[in-house]
C-alpha cells in the first residue's frame, strides 16, 4: 500500500499528503493546489489532440443516441475506476491524460456542429475565453475566500441529480425553452463545483493532485460544453 506521502509529483513535489495524523499545512495545500493548476493546464492538450482527430476522422458521431451513451459511460467509468487505482502514481497521471483525450474526442462531435454555423469557429473561441476567464474569476474567489464552503456539495449533489432527471425527461419531451433552461442551470451547477472542488483543495478536504484535477478538468469542460451550447442558440448564423 502507498502511503500518501510516498508519492512523487510529476513536476518534482509531493503530490499526496500524509493526513492520518495532523492536517496538511498550509504549505502542503498550496503544493497540491499548483500541482493541480499545471496537471489542469497538460490536460488541455490532449483535449485539444483528440478533438482535432474527432474533428480529422469525424468519431464524435460514434457516441450518438443510446448506445453511443451506453458506450461512452462505460469508457468514462472505467477511467474513472482506473485513475482512482493508480492515483498514488504515474500511471494515473497518464490515465488522467488518456481520459482527457478521450473526452476530446467526444468534444468533437459538439465542435462539429458548431462549425456548420458561419460564425462557428468565433463561437468557439469566444466560448473558449469566456470559460477561461471565469475560472480565473472562481478560482480566485475560490482560494481566497473565509467563508465555509464545505456543504456547497451536498446541495449541488442533489442539483445535478435533478439536473440529469430533467434532462433524460426533455429526451422524450424535446422542448427547445427547456432545454435552453438546462443549459443554463448545468452551466452554473458546475460552476458551482468548480468552487467547491478548488476550496476543498485549499482547505486540506481533497489532498491528491491527480483527484483534484480529474473533478476541476470535469467542472470546466462541462461548463465550455453548455456555455458553447447556449452561445449556438443565441448567436449562431447560418449561411444563406
Amino acid at each position: 500500500m502507498i502511503r500518501g506521502s510516498d508519492q512523487r509529483s510529476i513536476f518534482g513535489d509531493d503530490a499526496v499528503i500524509d493526513t492520518r495524523w495532523a492536517a496538511p499545512s498550509a504549505e502542503q495545500r498550496q503544493r497540491v493546489l499548483r500541482n493541480t493548476y499545471a496537471l489542469l493546464a497538460l490536460s488541455m492538450l490532449p483535449t485539444i489532440v483528440g478533438a482535432w482527430v474527432g474533428l480529422s476522422f469525424n468519431l464524435g458521431g460514434l457516441f450518438r443516441g443510446w448506445m453511443g451513451a451506453i458506450v461512452f459511460m462505460a469508457v468514462a467509468f472505467g477511467f474513472f475506476f482506473a485513475i482512482e487505482k493508480y492515483k498514488n502514481s504515474s500511471v494515473g497521471v497518464a490515465l488522467l491524460l488518456g481520459f482527457t483525450g478521450f473526452m476530446g474526442v467526444m468534444l468533437s462531435g459538439l465542435l462539429s456542429v458548431a462549425l456548420r454555423f458561419s460564425n462557428g469557429p468565433q463561437m468557439i473561441t469566444m466560448t473558449a475565453g469566456a470559460t477561461a476567464m471565469l475560472f480565473f474569476v472562481l478560482a480566485g474567489f475560490a482560494t481566497t475566500t473565509k467563508r465555509d464552503l464545505s456543504n456547497m456539495g451536498k446541495f449541488l449533489t442533489i442539483g445535478l441529480v435533478m439536473l440529469l432527471v430533467a434532462m433524460i425527461a426533455n429526451l422524450f419531451f424535446q422542448v427547445p425553452a427547456f432545454q435552453l433552461a438546462l443549459l443554463t442551470i448545468s452551466f452554473a451547477i458546475f460552476a458551482g463545483f468548480l468552487v467547491f472542488d478548488l476550496n476543498r483543495i485549499v482547505n486540506g478536504g481533497e489532498t491528491n493532485y491527480v483527484t483534484a484535477t480529474l473533478a476541476v478538468y470535469l467542472d470546466l469542460y462541462n461548463m465550455f460544453t453548455s456555455l458553447l451550447q447556449l452561445v449556438m442558440a443565441f448567436t449562431g448564423q447560418r449561411d444563406e
